[in-house]
Order: structure tokens, then sequence, then C-alpha cells
């Protein structure tokens, strides 16, 4: 993991508030993201996340507080933010009718990347997710896999400061997601870009340095992968004996546990759970068939700090019902 430098925040949000009408999408909202990290940010559907990025991303205006990107105030500064950042949107946005490489040389104009460098930052792009193939084919004939993969080449073309990453991966197969990524620690590696992700993928998650749990407009957990688990409590063990009932009455006399008895087996629930096992085969009279010990995961804690399941990603409404992606294509 790429070490996160001591440069200024690259994006600091203060007290953000965005209404519509009676509705309050983001309430209050205070963070920071640190210049080279990797910060994720996950949410049900309809908790703010997609809101709070498009204010980041100059495509809404917040109703109050205020947020810089890249140093510069997402209200005041827009065009300043807007060259400082990529976007890489859940929704496609390419255009069907250009191909794959004059997808790329309107994106490098629209950003005023000289002519003269365009190809030199095209070509790896495009051998990265694996299209140099099909530069010159438009892009209608594409799968999703590989309109997915053509939007994340584009959105590092310009070199960004910060990216902006809007579940990226997908709708893409398990190697070319890999693919990906192994490029993105590159480039975090080589060039300290900053990452805002968005994902419901937990693999994508565990990648990040830190992570945010958004629900109903306001943050309700925000620390390392590692910390967000371990707030949840105890590992659990699930272990099965020759007679299960003398094994629970072995565990509470020796070490004060409750073990619950589930269908054939005992569940255990203790703060080290790889650390517990030997001390329950030299304890027990009994003899054990089978354990298995389960550490806190990401799904647990999105339960613990929401109350619900983490679920897909948000796909109710499509392109209409998403702002960032209305906001890009009217041009405000």
């Amino acid at each position: 993991m790429p070490t996160v430098t001591n440069r200024p925040p690259a994006v600091v949000v203060d007290h953000l508030v965005r209404r519509f009408g009676d509705f309050t999408a983001v309430d209050d909202v205070s963070f920071e993201v640190e210049a080279g990290e990797l910060f994720g940010f996950l949410g049900p559907n309809g908790a703010g996340k997609t809101t709070t990025i498009s204010i980041l991303c100059t495509l809404q205006k917040p109703t109050a507080g205020a947020a810089r990107v890249a140093g510069h105030d997402v209200v005041t500064e827009r065009d300043d933010v807007r060259r400082n950042i990529g976007l890489v949107f859940q929704e496609i946005t390419l255009d069907d009718y250009l191909t794959a490489a004059e997808n790329l040389r309107f994106h490098a104009v629209l950003y005023g990347i000289p002519p003269a460098e365009v190809q030199a930052r095209m070509a790896p792009l495009l051998d990265m997710v694996g299209l140099s193939d099909r530069a010159g084919q438009q892009v209608r004939f594409f799968s999703g896999g590989m309109k997915r993969r053509l939007e994340i080449a584009r959105g590092l073309l310009h070199m960004p400061r910060v990216l902006f990453l809007d579940e990226p991966t997908i709708g893409l197969d398990p190697q070319t997601r890999t693919h990906i990524w192994d490029y993105v620690d590159e480039l975090r590696a080589r060039e300290q870009v900053t990452m805002f992700l968005t994902t419901h993928y937990m693999d994508e998650a565990e990648r990040c340095d830190r992570i945010a749990i958004i629900d109903q407009g306001r943050i309700v957990a925000i620390d390392t992968p590692t910390a967000l688990k371990a707030s949840v409590g105890a590992d659990t063990i699930t272990l099965s004996t020759h007679d299960d009932t003398v094994a629970a009455r072995e565990l509470a006399a020796e070490f004060g546990l409750s073990a619950e008895t589930k269908g054939d087996h005992l569940v255990l629930r203790v703060p080290d759970g790889e650390a517990f096992v030997p001390r329950i085969f030299s304890t027990l009279s009994v003899g054990v068939t089978s354990v298995n010990v389960r550490r806190p995961s990401l799904d647990d804690v999105f339960l613990k700090y929401t109350g619900r399941d983490l679920r897909d990603a948000d796909s109710a409404g499509g392109l209409a019902a998403n702002p960032m992606v209305r906001a890009f294509r009217s041009g405000r």
C-alpha cells in the first residue's frame, strides 16, 4: 500500500449539506481525504454518497457548508477543480458513434492536452485495458465490459490529481477487474494519485486506506478497514464435537463462555479466534470433528452501523436518475 504523503489534503469537506425541497440528502457531512490516499465511500441506496460526490465534482452546488478538492473551492473555483479531477461513472457516458481513440482524443481536447502528447498517453492506457486492437472501432460495437474499460482509460488520460471512481469495475469479469486494480495500485505508487472510490465489491473496499460509511445523509463511521472490522467485536468460532452438550458445559466452566447451539454445531464468540482454538482442543474431553474461525467482515461492519445489508450498486433509476451523469451531459 502506498505511503500517504504529508501534502495538504486532496479533499476537504466541511459541514456539507444538500437539500432537495424538504428532503436532506447530505446532512452536515465533514471529512478529509489525504493526498495519495485510496478512500472508499460506502452506503445503501439513497444514503447520500452519490450526491456528495456530485458536489465534490462540481456537478451540484451544496445548500450549506463547503468543500475543497485539489486545493480549490468546489463552488467558486469550479473550473480549477474540474481540471484537477478525473471521473469514472457507474453508467456509460461514451459517444457510441466515435471510435475508442476518438473518444479519448475528444476528452484530450476538453482537458487541453497538447496534441503531441495525446498518442503517448493513449497507447499505454488502451493497452492496460486490453483495447489496443479496438482503438479504431466504433464504441457502439463494444460490449458493456469493453465500454467500462474504455471509461477507465478516459478517466486517467489527463493525469488527474484526484480520480473519482463510481463503481468503476461493475460489469467487468474478474480477470479484467484484477488487471485494472493492479494498474491503479501501480499508478498510486508512482504518482500518488488520490482515489475516491464507491464500490459494493468487498475485495475492492478492502484495498482502501480508509472507508467512510454514509447512511441517511450522515457519515456513521470512518476508519481503516481493519479498525472498522475490529469495532464489530469478537471473532466467531463454529465448532462440532462428538458431544456438543458436554463441550458447551466444559467451555462454560473453563472460560465462562456461553456457546450457542445452531443445528449440529456450537457457535462461540471470542476476541481472537485463531489464538483461542488451541485452548479449545486442550480443554475439551470430547473429540472435535470440525472447527471454523470467521473474523468480522465489512458486511458485518455495514450491518452494524446502518442496520441494513450492503446492496448492489444503485441501479433503480438508471441514467435518468443519476445526478452525476445528468449534470455531466448537461454541461453544468
